[in-house]
Parts: structure tokens; C-alpha cells; sequence
């Protein structure tokens, strides 16, 4: 399918977009192209403090006005979570309401993959290190299941980024 994708009919197509993969998939340099030529507002959601209430930050941001473009979002926490601590501090009840959240705001979920030894070599690439191919291979899987379960809810496009034309970020 990811051969046939337009980028820029996605990008006019909708209001926001949840790009959401592996890091070193090739997030922020997707977002930072649909960013400039489309002009969505780029939310980077890094590691959010314990103490903080995801679910609530995600709701802030979707009640917000304009185009925005999420470089990554409560969906890595659903992923992270359990494979980094054990536990994922989002619940899949918040996170399928926060999905309806992006569906109203006429959202789209992008999953971004790519083989494990590609994401690895990328991040050595970009970092000088990288996790295990075991880890990568854990992550990607980690991804595959949680949108196989959001796409019974949601608009999920499942993108390869390795047949995608993206410059490097570096």
C-alpha cells in the first residue's frame, strides 16, 4: 500500500495526523516535510514526567484549534510503557477516547514502519548507537499490535518508510 500513498493528498486530506513508529523510523523528517509544505503545527511529544497526566496533556492538545501533526503521541506510551517499565501509564479506554479525539478533529494515524535491521542501522547512523536488533524487533512488533487493535476503532495508514523518498534528517 505504500507504494500507491500520495503524501500530499494525505497531507490536504486531513486536519491532523499522528505519525507514531519506532524511533529512528523517520518520524520527525516526515513531519518536518508535511510540516513546511502543508503547514501543520508539529507537536514533538517527548518523554512526558511521571507525575503528569498523559491522557490529559493528549486531550489539551486536541482541543486546540488549527492543523497540528503529532511526532509521536500517546500511542508510543502504549508501546514503551510495557516493554520499558513494565506497565503503560495511558489505559487503551484513554487512548480509543483520545483516538476518537483525533477522528474528530478529521485525523488520520500513521504507523511508520520498516524492517528492524533498517531502523537500527538509521539510529546508528544518526546517534552512533542504537538499541539491540532484539529490542528494535520488540518495538516494531510492540507498534504492529497496538494498531492492529486501534484500527478496529480508527483511520490507521500503515506506512514502509524504507520505499518512501525522505531525506535524511541526520
Amino acid at each position: 500500500m505504500a507504494g500507491d500513498v500520495n503524501l500530499e493528498e494525505m497531507a490536504t486530506a486531513y486536519d491532523t495526523l499522528v505519525l507514531e513508529g519506532p524511533d529512528g523510523v523517520g518520524k520527525s523528517t516526515l513531519a518536518e516535510r508535511l510540516s513546511a509544505q502543508h503547514g501543520f503545527r508539529v507537536i514533538h511529544s517527548p518523554k512526558t514526567p511521571d507525575h503528569l497526566d498523559l491522557a490529559t496533556r493528549y486531550r489539551e492538545i486536541l482541543n486546540g484549534a488549527g492543523r497540528i501533526l503529532f511526532d509521536r503521541c500517546f500511542v508510543s506510551e502504549l508501546v514503551y510503557g510495557p516493554l520499558h517499565r513494565g506497565r503503560s501509564r495511558i489505559t487503551w479506554s484513554e487512548a480509543l477516547d483520545l483516538a476518537e479525539s483525533v477522528m474528530d478533529r478529521m485525523g488520520l494515524f500513521v504507523h511508520l514502519t520498516a524492517p528492524p535491521p533498517v531502523i537500527r542501522q538509521r539510529l546508528l547512523a544518526r546517534d552512533g548507537e542504537a538499541a539491540s536488533l532484539e529490542e528494535v524487533a520488540a518495538l516494531v512488533t510492540g507498534y504492529q499490535r497496538v494498531f492492529s487493535t486501534l484500527a478496529d476503532y480508527t483511520k490507521v495508514l500503515t506506512l514502509d518508510t524504507t520505499v518512501l523518498e525522505l531525506p535524511s534528517a541526520g
